[in-house]
């Protein structure tokens, strides 16, 4: 696969910037490109192209120097990244060092981060479902925050559009609050999956037990093949970077598919400082970047603007994009650029070992695991009165002691050996995942007085878990157990690990969509209010943070405004 174009115009000028190569960007960069328009992708980290930049890719456990771990130096300059349990000495090169990028925290907040071409779709975790109404209206029915500006209807077309280019696996359900997509053939659950999936079903009408809906490719189609993705191998290397590009990434998807129109330019270590604004036009004119390695600054114009860099790091440019106009920030006329962060709430949940099965076993390491959809307060029947929204279970399951059991085993001799051939018992857990509801509280704003290697100031962190998370958790724990007590497992034992917000690595809120400029920083269409050309995708937007994984969403919503933005284009209405 040709690498990606680096090569900016002398003239600085495209038509238009997109900002972040990730999830959002990297869609934002694929629908303008195929419209027609010349964009230029400004990324703050290093360049990194489909396969050739993959070092571990193939890499065996015995290969590392450390077994996977981290080196005590590693553990110093990745302080923050450690605290997720994601990184190791795999996927390191794939996560920011917090040393090199560091930030404030009044409550402790994990800020997980990839600053690289493709961000953090290199290490997601590609779990996909749609939202339904009952996210859409529940801020506005129950009271909280302020509405969203859409409801499923307007995004259901994107997302269709946006699975089939992705690729997701997955069962078709029937559930109307979470509603069915465009899904290659599922994964399969193991012996001991069915079981519990039989077990819960019949103790619990409501709960199905499904295989997660992922962005693994099945059954590559035509147009996943033209770009060089084939079918998922189950080697569950995944955030090493699939040489495959059996999951969905922007390296491996979106970003080529701009770089094949010739329409697409890269621009990596490019920290944005900051958006042009043109207080007589009243719109953005261009993008101030510093070379992260230069420190030399540059100007970047364009009649589009994307504004993709993940939502704290959208935040801090928009918090930093200053003028008399916008004292405050760009588009925070409403003061609540920066408030109402949210995430999902989750390492909750119970485990348990099973005596049965002992002459099955399965095939490969699934990139991916089970899947409980939420039953909690979807109406009156299952309402909760000790919380509001819900929960479902994911990305655990169930599987058999291997040889890394003998770790912890005395023995010694070829009889020991011999031994670690032998799978143990089946074991499973269900760890729950959990909506958090907005509150102007939990905040991210400006440093006043420090500033990072580049002249940005840092960003300072203040948010917590709220009542209501700690409400829900306590029922997320007691089903997991009552799940697995139901399915016939025993020395059941629960968990309850919330530790700060962050480490769901789903942040967003902080650039929230509304019906109101006093109330919110973007319009239906991800518009930043007072600035017409200037739309926001990444998950800054959202409004509430539903139980679900929110990256087809992103995609969808960005789809979305690139069509209205390039359409009101032609109409000269930007």
């Amino acid at each position: 696969m040709a690498n990606l174009n680096t090569t900016v115009t002398k003239t600085h000028r495209y038509d238009a910037i997109v900002i972040g190569s990730g999830i959002s960007g990297g869609w934002a960069a694929k629908e303008l490109c195929e419209k027609g328009l010349k964009t230029l992708v400004l990324e703050k980290g290093r360049l990194v192209n489909h396969i050739d930049d993959y070092p571990t890719m193939n890499h065996d456990h015995w290969d590392f120097t450390h077994r996977g771990n981290l080196s005590h130096q590693d553990q110093k300059e990745y302080y923050v990244q450690v605290r997720s349990g994601f990184v190791g000495e795999s996927t390191k090169h794939f996560f920011t060092k917090d040393i090199d990028d560091p930030y404030e925290e009044i409550r402790p907040f994990d800020w997980i981060r990839g600053n690289q071409t493709g961000g953090r779709s290199l290490i997601w975790g590609r779990h996909c479902y749609r939202w339904s109404d009952l996210d859409f209206t529940a801020n506005a029915r129950e009271g909280i925050a302020i509405d969203w500006p859409i409801r499923y209807k307007d995004l259901e077309p994107w997302y269709t559009y946006v699975e089939k280019f992705v690729g997701i696996s997955g069962e078709k359900l029937g559930l109307a609050h979470l509603p069915d997509g465009y899904f290659l053939p599922p994964m399969e659950l193991n012996c001991m999956e069915n079981h519990v999936k039989q077990a819960v079903m019949k103790k619990f009408s409501n709960r199905p037990v499904t295989i997660g809906r992922v962005a693994h490719l099945t059954d590559p189609q035509p147009w996943h093949q033209e770009l060089g993705r084939a079918q998922c191998q189950n080697r569950n290397r995944c955030s090493r970077g699939c040489p495959y590009g059996a999951y969905f990434s922007s390296n491996a998807a979106t970003l080529p598919a701009a770089n094949r129109t010739g329409n697409f330019t890269i621009r990596p270590n490019s920290v944005v400082h900051s958006i042009i604004f043109d207080e007589k036009a009243g719109k953005a004119t261009g993008v101030r970047v510093v070379d992260r390695e230069t420190k030399e600054m540059t100007e970047f114009y364009a009649k589009l603007i994307f504004c993709c860099a993940s939502s704290m790091a959208s935040t801090q440019i928009l918090l930093n994009s200053r003028s008399r106009r916008f004292p405050n920030g760009l588009g925070n006329d409403s003061g609540e650029l920066g408030h109402n962060i949210m995430d999902h709430h989750y390492h909750v949940g119970a485990v348990g070992t099973y005596d049965g099965f002992e002459d099955q076993y399965y095939k490969g390491r699934r990139p991916g695991g089970l899947f409980i959809p939420r039953y909690v307060n979807l109406d009156a029947s299952t309402r909760n009165p000790n919380f509001l929204r819900g929960y479902d279970y994911q990305g655990a399951g169930a599987g058999r002691d291997n040889w890394g059991a003998g770790v912890n085993q005395p023995g010694v001799g070829a009889s020991f050996k011999d031994s670690l051939f032998k799978p143990g018992g089946w074991s499973m857990g269900l760890m729950g995942f959990g909506e958090v509801l907005p509150d102007h509280n939990n905040k991210v704003t400006l440093s006043p007085n420090k500033k990072d290697q580049w002249g940005l100031p840092t960003l300072v962190f203040d948010a917590d878990f709220g009542a209501n998370e700690r409400a829900m958790r306590k029922q997320m724990m007691a089903d997991a157990a009552d799940m697995l007590e139901a399915s016939g497992l025993s020395n059941i034992k629960t968990f309850d690990h919330s530790g700060g917000m962050g480490v769901g690595v789903h942040e967003m809120g902080t650039a929230r969509m509304g019906r109101d400029p006093k109330t919110s920083v973007l319009n239906g269409n991800n518009q930043v209010w007072g600035c017409s050309n200037l739309f926001v995708t990444d998950g800054a937007c959202m409004t509430s943070s539903s139980c679900v994984n929110p990256s087809i969403t992103y995609m969808a919503l960005t789809a979305r405004a690139v069509d209205f933005a390039t359409r009101s284009l032609n109409r000269h209405e930007l």
